[in-house]
Formats: structure tokens, sequence, C-alpha cells
């Protein structure tokens, strides 16, 4: 009996910190709403290959969910799925075992993600998920040794054997399931992770100071309360940005603040602060390889004059033809393929036809595309991408590829006038700046949308511009305002992707909180540097962001989180009457 209170003591202990912990680094409740969903899913999984003893889908769900959510929300997914899933089972001493064993699951996958740098084959992710799930029933087996038997080594020999079938029988359905749908899951997840996985901590007292001192240092059109200040007053001194202001720099967010401002006029390397540029912060911190941070490198030397052959000292456009299949493709992703076309021809190298052809036959049947092949679920993002990328692109094949994208981006038009990141989710800034700038790439006029006599997607987002200047994600939802805010100014602006260099103001300029009591006028009108752009390229006419009140954040986020957690109890209760 002293061996299972203590094992019980441990394995609460452990359970208890993995959710304190979670709780602390993930406080979003639309990652916790998401975990929830993971975790239902996970159980429900479970529960509906019960007929097939130790055939189960929710080892690999649970690895996946921490491969692309991190190790807080993957431990979170395995603790409540084994939990939620024994209401249906029955609960007893195995329960805190599998709630543990799946738990570590969630934290081996963002192992897994962080040693693979989240580029993993569907062989190799179904090796893993096959070891892991071994692993997990063995660990079971271990549970049931400490408490059922006397404790001796013999016993645990004996539990360990009867078990061993099982356990690769485990084993072998993990390797199936992860054949099957490893791969797409990891996708949907990451796209999604992508926006829900950062959120606004904002400094308040800086965020404060910085919004006092901007307007007193600053002669300038772009006042705090427009985009443009808010970025600038959201530099931090080593020359990079962060989420929100205040918070540490990255190479994500300085590389769209960069974009977002050259749409404005504003050169990287003339946005200085502390003595050091955007453009030098994106530069030194240009070490990934990832291909989807080599091409958004590219795009930002690109905006600030610098070559791109030789930026941080590495030639990144052959880094990225490096990265193109014969294919054509960048790993069969929509995404990162669309974008590497974008980066090419900023660099002003003539993008593959093959990569072009692939593009085009991505389509999907409803005339959008989504983040990988075609057959997914089309979005908004991934359709306005592929439409600046197939811009100017001849013939018959490129030309119907983008009616029917432009008829696709049309219908997706909420009564908000924005554009959701997937049908029905409801409209957010950043879909809607992507849509705004595919329509524009293919010569549409935004302010022609009004579907259902809806505002024009340009309205929509010009309401969601706080009185800080900041644009906010959505109606009821503000978070990472520095990377919502960057890429709405680009369609605010009216300029598609790729943003050819704005130019250079000399001496360097520094942002006016560096230097709070030195008024800067721009020595050019905003309007003019526009017109330094390639005399080829189409430039739509500048849209100019007004202020609007800002509105109270909407409950709705945390009766999501709520719900989101209790549908795993909820869907693990069918079928237990």
């Amino acid at each position: 009996m002293t061996w299972q209170v203590a094992a019980f003591a441990i394995l609460a202990l452990a359970l208890a910190g993995g959710f304190a912990w979670y709780e602390r680094v993930h406080p979003d409740a639309r990652v916790v709403a998401l975990v929830g969903t993971l975790a239902a899913f996970a159980a429900l999984g479970r529960i509906a290959f019960a007929a097939f003893p130790n055939v189960k889908p929710t080892t690999d769900i649970v690895l996946v969910s921490g491969y692309a959510l991190g190790g807080g929300p993957g431990f979170a997914v395995g603790a409540l799925a084994g939990l939620a899933s024994n209401f249906f089972f029955g609960q007893g001493p195995w329960t805190p075992w599998q709630m543990a064993g799946w738990g570590a699951t969630g934290v081996i996958g963002a192992g897994l993600a962080i040693v693979t740098a989240r580029r993993i084959g569907r062989w190799p992710l179904a090796a893993v998920c096959a070891v892991v799930g071994f692993a997990f029933t063995a660990l079971q087996d271990v549970g049931d040794w400490v408490t059922y038997s006397d404790h001796s080594l013999a016993q645990l020999g004996v539990y360990v054997a009867k078990g061993v079938g099982f356990d690769f029988v485990h084993a072998a359905g993990c390797l199936v399931f992860a054949l099957a749908f490893g791969p797409a899951l990891i996708r949907s997840l990451s796209r999604f992770t992508m926006r829900l996985g950062v959120t606004w901590q904002t400094a308040a007292p800086l965020l404060a100071v910085a919004l006092v001192v901007a307007p007193l240092g600053s002669g300038r059109a772009n006042a705090a309360n427009t985009p443009t200040g808010y970025l600038l007053s959201a530099q931090n001194a080593d020359g990079g940005f962060g989420a929100a202001p205040g918070s540490g720099s990255s190479a994500l967010y300085s590389g769209w603040a960069a974009l977002g401002l050259a749409a404005a006029g504003e050169n990287s390397q003339d946005v200085v602060r502390g003595g050091h540029s955007l453009a030098g912060y994106v530069e030194s911190s240009a070490g990934s390889s990832d291909p989807g941070d080599v091409e958004r490198n590219i795009l930002v030397a690109a905006a600030a004059g610098l070559p791109a052959t030789s930026f941080g000292g590495r030639d990144l456009v052959a880094e990225l033809r490096a990265d193109i299949r014969p294919n054509g493709s960048v790993n069969d992703q929509t995404n990162w393929t669309s974008f590497a076309v974008l980066a090419l021809r900023a660099a002003g190298k003539a993008p593959p036809p093959a990569t072009l052809a692939w593009l085009v036959r991505q389509q999907d049947g409803d005339g959008g595309f989504n983040f990988a092949t075609r057959g997914g679920l089309s979005d908004v993002d991934d359709t306005g991408g592929v439409l600046e990328a197939l811009a100017g692109v001849g013939g018959s094949a490129a030309s119907h590829a983008r009616a029917r994208a432009i008829a696709y981006i049309r219908g997706q038009q909420d009564r908000d006038g924005g554009f959701p990141s997937m049908p029905g989710a409801g409209s957010n800034a950043q879909s809607t700046a992507f849509g705004i700038q595919g329509l524009l790439a293919a010569g549409v006029d935004p302010a022609t949308l009004h579907r259902r006599g809806a505002p024009s997607p340009v309205g929509y987002l010009r309401s969601l511009i706080a009185p800080d200047g900041h644009v906010r994600y959505s109606r009821g939802t503000d978070q990472s305002p520095v990377w919502v805010t960057a890429e709405a100014l680009m369609a605010l602006d009216g300029r598609p992707l790729p943003i050819l260099a704005a130019r250079r103001v000399t001496p360097a300029r520094t942002t006016a909180a560096a230097h709070p009591a030195t008024p800067r006028t721009p020595p050019v009108a905003p309007r003019a540097r526009h017109r330094t752009s390639h005399p080829s390229v189409r430039q739509p006419r500048r849209i100019r962001p007004v202020r609007v009140p800002s509105g109270a954040p909407a409950a709705v986020d945390r009766l999501a989180a709520d719900a989101g957690v209790l549908t795993a109890v909820t869907l693990a209760l069918v079928g237990t009457n």
C-alpha cells in the first residue's frame, strides 16, 4: 500500500505541476479552447476504437498536439484525454498513470519539434509514434505492477511479459494512424498555432511612456495614433520588435514590422533606436534555414534595398533555390511555395516555371487554395498569397486560376466586411489583409466588395484601429499587435508583396521615442516615396487609415475556453448511461 500511495503522490504532483505550468505559459483563452477541443478529439478517438483492444489513435493525436503547440499544451491535451475518456472506460488507479503517460507523450512531441526544427517526414513521424506508443503501454505495465503486485523484480518481469504483446499492438496501431493522418494534422495545427500561440502581454508602463513621449518628439504625419506611428514607437533598443511594445525582439515580428513599415515608405535601414537599425537586427538574426524564414528575410532585404545574396553573410537566394523540389514546390506546401515566388521576384530573380505551374495545380475545387496541397480546406490567407504570386503570370491556366481565386475571396466576405482565416471562423485583421493584398495584386479594387451590403474589407480594417494606432486582431480579440498591425498596414497602404525598396533618408533617422526632444520632419512626402517603386508595378491608391474608438473585448473568448475544456468531458460521457 505504501508503494501505491507514493506512486499516486508523485503522479499527482507531476500532473498538478504540469497543469500549473500550462496555465502560466498559455493564458490565452483561444489556446485553452483549442487544447480542450484536441483533448476531446483524442478522447473520442480512444472511445471510437473501443472494440479494438489497444488500437487507439490517442497517442498519435497527443504527440502531434505537443509537436505543433508546445510542451505545455501537449501535456494538457494528453492528461485531459486520459481523464475524460475514462468516464467511458472507468476511472481507477490506472487513470493517473494514463494521464501521466499521455501528458509525457505531449512533451515528447514538443521535443521532437525542437530536434527536427519542425521538419519531419511521414515515415520518421510514424516511427517515433510507434516507439512512443510502445513506451506508453510499457509504462502502464509498470503502473499495474506498482498497484497490484508485491513489487518484486520477478513480478515486474511477469507484468511486462504479459503486456508486451499488447504493447506491440498499440505501437503498430500508432504507426498506421500516424501514416494516415499525422502530417495533415501537423499542418492544420501549425496553421492555427501561428495565430493562437502568441498573446498580447503588454508592458503597460512602457507603453504609456511611449504613447506620451512619441507625440511630443515627432513633428511628422506618422503620429502615435496611426499604425505607422505605433510601429515606430514599439521598436526595441536592439533595433528589433517583439509581439508588443516592451516584449523581447524576435526575427518573426521584426521581419513583418520591416515589411509593414516599408509599405508606409519607411526604409528599415533608417528605422533606428539605440544606435541599432531594424534592418541590422533582421540581418543579424537571419540564422534560421527554415524556408519560411528565408523567404521573409529575402523580402525584408529587398524592401530595404539590400542584396539578398549576401544578407547576414548568407546567400539567401541560393538557399531558397535549394529548397525548391523538382516538382517546383517548396516542401509540397502552397504557403511556402507562393512566398518563394514572391521572394525570388523581390530579389530580381525569375521564379521557375515549374513552381508557377505547381501552384496553379493546387487550386481546390471551390477556387481557393489551402496551406498544403489540393484537396484541403481552402482559406483566404493562402488564396491571397497565391494571387500575389500569380500576379502578371501569363497563360490561360494562370488567368483561369486567378479568376476562380478572386471569386472564392469574394464569396468569403463576412457581414462585417472582413475575411475569416477559415470559412465560418469570423473575420480577423490578418486574413483580411492577405485577402486585400491578393485582390490588389490581381487588379481588383477591394473597395468594390460589399457582399450582402457589408462594408468593404478596407473599412473593416479601419474599424480595428485602436486609439493608440495599433490594429486589433478582430472585434473581440487583441493579440500580437505588432505582427497584426504590420500585416494590416501593408493592406491599408495598398501595397501587395513584394514591396520594393523605400527611398533612403540621409542622415539616418531614429524613431521618435529614441530622441523625444528632437522633432523630425520627413524630407520626402509619403506619396513621393511610393513613386520610387518599379514603374512596371501598378501602384494602387494609398488608403489613409482613420482613427476610431476601440471596443471593449468580448467575453466570448473566456466562454470558448470553458466550453473547450468541458467538451472533452462531455464527449467522453457519451454511451455511459
